[in-house]
């Protein structure tokens, strides 16, 4: 299947990965069309119609199938089970598989392991008995997440104790969870992948990532030598996670660097924002590749455009630094159009093209 430039893409979200997949497309010669429940999201600012609906209403969902020419969706916090109407009236990437397995803990965990990946050591957490049982085969420190819903360390309580048991079952609201083990690691890294319909498959190269309260703060590529030693690895994982979803689209994997090896952390079915750098710093980014993914076109290709690229999000009131990044001549200015800042929020993210290091 093949939707040329000239149709309209849907992208099922408004927020800034919506709003950088819609500037892509205007590239390739596409209209987008955004489906969110904001009254004014970022990505509408952008594209060429804008619908204001809720996840859940099968009928608006159905009504704006109709109306483009192929879907994608930018954040995977929504109900998978709706989108069956949207999917009714035209093409969906990526599956919904994808979507289901990943917004699921224990699913996603369970699923990476049947294929032979390396993770925490888990367990599954419905009531605080559980949560005991699960302390005593797995050990502490550990950290208990939520099943679902949990991004940018939301949903999770870390354990140093067995005494701590009950503090965080509260904390998450007696909600199903799951308890994993911390894992010692050098460093933080991403697998970034695009797979398209036909089967192709490019990569491109892992950044490392530094994260502050759960929040990404900085990717930079090369990652180092403890990612390089395992990236391999970690990106046969990836292309065999893809594989075995039928994977359509741009999928983002995160992993621990660890003495044993990559241990996988967690999956993203959609851009991701340690991809971000691949705007310039890339031949192709995250975001191009996504839409010719999905729009059935060639995949670009991946490499870096600088012997050096760095991303640092902009959180909070850190955007308003805007005049003096303009200032820095290797510096890559991205704000996301947010009209209200709060701290903790990604108003927006800066990328440097640097020599070597």
């Amino acid at each position: 299947m093949i939707v040329a430039p000239g149709s309209t893409i849907g992208i099922v979200g408004g927020g800034q990965l919506g709003r950088m997949l819609a500037i892509a497309a205007a590239q390739l010669g596409y209209r987008c069309h955004i489906y969110a429940p904001d009254e004014a999201p970022p990505a509408a600012e952008v594209a060429a119609a804008f619908t204001r609906g809720r996840y859940d209403d099968e009928e608006a969902l159905a009504r704006f199938g109709s109306s483009v020419d192929v879907a994608t969706y930018e954040f995977e916090n929504i109900a998978a089970a709706p989108l069956n109407a949207l999917a009714a009236r035209t093409p969906l990437f990526p599956p919904r598989r994808a979507l289901e397995t990943a917004q699921d803990r224990l699913t996603e965990k369970s699923f990476v392991a049947k294929l032979g990946g390396r993770t925490a050591a888990f367990a599954q957490v419905d009531d605080e008995d559980m949560l005991r049982a699960a302390i005593a085969a797995i050990g502490t420190p550990a950290i208990l997440k939520t099943r679902r819903l949990g991004y940018d360390g939301k949903g999770q309580a870390r354990i140093a104790d067995a005494g701590e048991a009950a503090e965080a079952w509260a904390a998450l609201r007696g909600v199903p969870s799951i308890l994993e083990a911390f894992v010692s690691f050098e460093a933080e890294f991403s697998i970034l992948l695009c797979r398209s319909a036909s089967g192709e498959v490019v990569s491109w190269d892992p950044p490392r990532n530094v994260h502050h309260d759960g929040i990404l703060r900085t990717s930079t590529v090369p990652a180092g030598e403890a990612v390089a030693a395992q990236a391999d690895a970690a990106r046969q994982l990836a292309c065999a996670i893809a594989e075995a979803l039928g994977y359509v689209g741009v999928l983002a994997l995160e992993f621990f660097a660890a003495a044993e090896g990559p241990v996988f952390n967690e999956m993203a079915p959609r851009v991701h924002n340690s991809g971000h750098w691949t705007i310039e710093g890339s031949l192709t980014s995250q975001f191009e590749n996504h839409i010719r993914a999905i729009c059935g076109l060639p995949l670009g290709a991946t490499a870096l455009t600088a012997p050096r690229v760095a991303m640092d999000n902009l959180i909070g009131d850190e955007a308003d630094r805007w005049r003096e990044i303009l200032a820095d001549p290797a510096a890559h200015l991205h704000l996301y159009g947010k009209r209200e800042t709060r701290p903790g929020r990604k108003m927006g993210h800066v990328t440097r093209l640097l020599g070597k290091g």
